[in-house]
């Protein structure tokens, strides 16, 4: 059975393992969200990993949940306050009127521990985080891969609609048939 924590210092090497060695996880490190321009562009693998080590470890609060099955680490899902994520608050494809809420930016779930409901369970853990830090909502900007159709498993880092809709989330807007903001309360 897999059960959800918030990642605290003592989780960084569950962490680090989750994101792997190789692939988008290994490079990003969650960062995505947090830098824009040139810092993104400027930042390395070495300095995302060292930012979310630092954020996991110094900050203050978690930036994210980890799934464990027993004491092994499936699955991140990084959440936050909405002001915490410079890229978010630019797009137009996270336009909302609750600027004080919460929201879901990605997840990572190892290729063995996919299909199995992790990023279902990583859902209820952040909305749970969130609530627990006073957050009035949670918002996601959900991939729709009916619409999208076949997709690279790479791409839905966001996260299916339906893992969002199957945890009592909501459709708040499209700004395109596969891209759809989605809320819920913290």
């Amino acid at each position: 059975m897999v059960h959800v924590r918030p990642a605290g210092p003592d989780s960084w090497p569950d962490v680090a393992t989750v994101m792997g060695e190789r692939g988008d996880p290994s490079r990003c490190f969650c960062q995505y969200f947090r830098l824009r321009g040139k810092a993104w562009s400027g930042s390395s693998p070495e300095n995302n990993r060292e930012a979310l080590r630092s954020q996991v470890c110094d900050g203050e609060r978690p930036p994210g949940v980890l799934a464990y099955d027993g004491s092994a680490p499936v699955g991140w899902c990084a959440v936050g306050p909405r002001t915490s994520y410079p890229r978010v608050l630019a797009s137009p494809n996270w336009r909302a009127d609750h600027p004080d809420g919460w929201v879901i930016t990605c997840f990572v779930v190892p290729v063995d521990h996919r299909r199995q409901g992790v990023a279902g369970e990583l859902v209820h853990g952040a909305v749970d985080l969130a609530g627990s830090y006073g957050a009035p909502t949670v918002e996601a900007c959900a991939v729709d891969t009916a619409a999208a159709g076949r997709i690279p498993s790479a791409d839905l880092y966001r996260g299916p609609l339906s893992i969002y809709l199957d945890a009592g989330f909501t459709e708040i807007s499209r700004t395109s048939p596969q891209w759809v903001l989605v809320r819920s309360a913290a």
